[in-house]
């Protein structure tokens, strides 16, 4: 294949690695009677970067579940593979969108009905984008092969002029593509990067570990490997520490080895590929070779196996309670490879004079295998609530301490504008109305419609709808449904079914006779 068809080569390329993940689908995952439908397709789903069933407000509300004294809402439910967030010193909230080559800003919610006031994109055309950073004006950006910044006005929540390269030459094949960027306190630029393999030796030496940078991208220096994918890091307040998430191998069984949290310090070796969990050998690569010259360092905390630990982030403690002092957040984005999914949830970790204790803080993602969610990132707001990434339903959970003080969680609100049609489409001229009808129920009833508006403790009634809504503003809410209904993949002609089902009544003849 030549460079001119590096479109399709890429594509191969990713076919090529997207069957290979397929065979390696220990057999078990198949086979297992815990393993249902809807587990498999979060697989394929996650595996193709297709998104999964959106999330609702009944969901929200009835199904997910946070520590008392707590209150959850969802906060965004129309963000598609939604991934790391990023707050702006304005408050605004950024998030990357990898594979769409994407970041979206959401306006901060100046009105207090727990909904962001905008949204827009703010830059778009980059390469599988992750992590984020703001610093002197600049707004970082780690792409799959590179690290740009560009200038970035936090009052006016504008860029301007062009992308400036940082860090280039990154390579991004293999498994783990994502580069995840922090400044820290000493105001220079950490890079992680995750390694090709499930366990091999690298050929770039870059990869399986944390980097760091002079803000240019100059002086950059490896300090810490053993790294096998550490997607999220943060620094410990009360003390400047450096963890870092990482993630374990795959293909040792249901239980092995752990995922880790790893307390970084500069020079370290952390194990990958020879040694796993606290320090045990690897049977699939023998005697490290350099055992001579390093010693593997255990983690800090083991994670349950295949549990995905992701994005991290300590806790600022001043709107939360005494137990969260000192204590961090951390996203598991959930097994893929497990006879009986594990993980799927937002995990608390307190430090204190026995260790780390893991607790959970937001579960219910995962109802004896039928999977709803698979939180991503973890972020705390100006207003020192927790914001919450969900890759798999494309929403954004907003946790908060203390009472609810409105019910966003449930709102549900039709659009007010041209709420009836100024004339009737002209589709409706040759349409069967009863048939349409018919087929619109059919619609309703598959997309189970009835638990919003007729179930739950705020059903949104449709009574009279045709009083109030046209046929074409209901096509316009079906096809671009405000926060927080999901988006169905409904066709036009389906739009107008469920429409004709919503709105038609039939002749006072026709109905006396059924």
């Amino acid at each position: 294949i030549t460079e001119q068809d590096h479109p399709m080569r890429k594509w191969l390329i990713g076919l090529g690695l997207l069957l290979l993940m397929l065979v390696s689908i220990p057999a078990f995952l198949l086979a297992s009677g815990t393993t249902d439908s809807s587990s498999l397709r979060m697989l394929f789903n996650s595996m193709m970067g297709i998104a999964g069933p959106a999330a609702n407000s009944d969901i929200v509300r009835q199904q997910y579940k946070v520590p008392d004294g707590f209150t959850l809402e969802l906060y965004d439910a129309n963000l598609p593979r939604a991934r790391f967030l990023l707050f702006t010193p304005s408050g605004d909230l950024l998030v990357s969108r990898p594979h769409s080559g994407d970041i979206l800003l959401l306006g901060r919610d100046a009105d207090g009905d727990g909904k962001p006031n905008a949204r827009a994109t703010l830059i778009e055309g980059l390469e599988r984008p992750l992590g984020m950073d703001i610093s002197d004006g600049w707004l970082y950006i780690a792409e799959s092969n590179r690290v740009r910044r560009i200038r970035f006005d936090s009052d006016t929540g504008t860029v301007d002029g062009a992308l400036e390269t940082v860090v280039e030459g990154l390579t991004d094949n293999g498994n783990h593509w994502s580069k995840t960027i922090r400044i820290g306190q000493d105001q220079k630029l950490y890079l992680a990067q995750g390694s090709t393999c499930n366990i091999c030796e690298e050929e770039d030496s870059r990869r399986a570990t944390l980097m760091r940078f002079h803000l240019d991208g100059s002086q950059p220096e490896i300090i810490a490997t053993g790294l096998r994918n550490s997607v999220g890091f943060d620094w410990a307040p009360w003390n400047g520490a450096l963890y870092a998430t990482e993630n374990g191998r795959d293909l040792l069984g249901d239980d092995l080895p752990p995922c880790e949290l790893n307390q970084i310090e500069a020079g370290n070796f952390y194990g990958w590929p020879y040694f796993y969990g606290d320090n045990i050998a690897d049977p699939d690569m023998g005697d490290d070779p350099l055992a001579k010259d390093r010693d593997p360092t255990a983690p800090a905390h083991n994670f349950r196996a295949h549990n995905a630990p992701l994005g991290m982030t300590f806790l600022d403690p001043n709107t939360l309670p005494p137990p969260y002092e000192r204590a961090a957040l951390v996203a598991l984005h959930g097994s893929w490879n497990r006879s009986s999914p594990d993980g799927y949830k937002v995990v608390s970790l307190h430090w204190g004079t026995d260790g780390i204790e893991e607790r959970d803080f937001l579960t219910g993602f995962n109802r004896d295998g039928t999977i709803s969610g698979r939180p991503v990132d973890v972020a705390q707001g100006p207003d020192g609530a927790i914001y919450i990434s969900d890759d798999y339903a494309g929403a954004i959970y907003r946790v908060r301490y203390g009472a609810a003080d409105n019910n966003n969680a449930a709102a549900f609100e039709l659009p007010t504008v041209k709420p009836l049609d100024a004339q009737p489409p002209e589709w409706l001229e040759t349409a069967n109305m009863a048939t349409m009808a018919d087929q619109g129920n059919e619609l309703y009833q598959r997309y189970q419609c009835r638990s919003c508006h007729e179930e739950g403790e705020n059903p949104k009634g449709l009574e009279n709808l045709n009083e109030r809504l046209g046929y074409a503003a209901v096509i316009d809410v079906l096809a671009a449904p405000p926060s927080p209904m999901p988006l169905f993949p409904l066709t036009e002609s389906e739009q107008r079914k469920l429409a004709v089902f919503l709105l038609w009544q039939p002749p006072e003849s026709s109905a006396d006779e059924q």
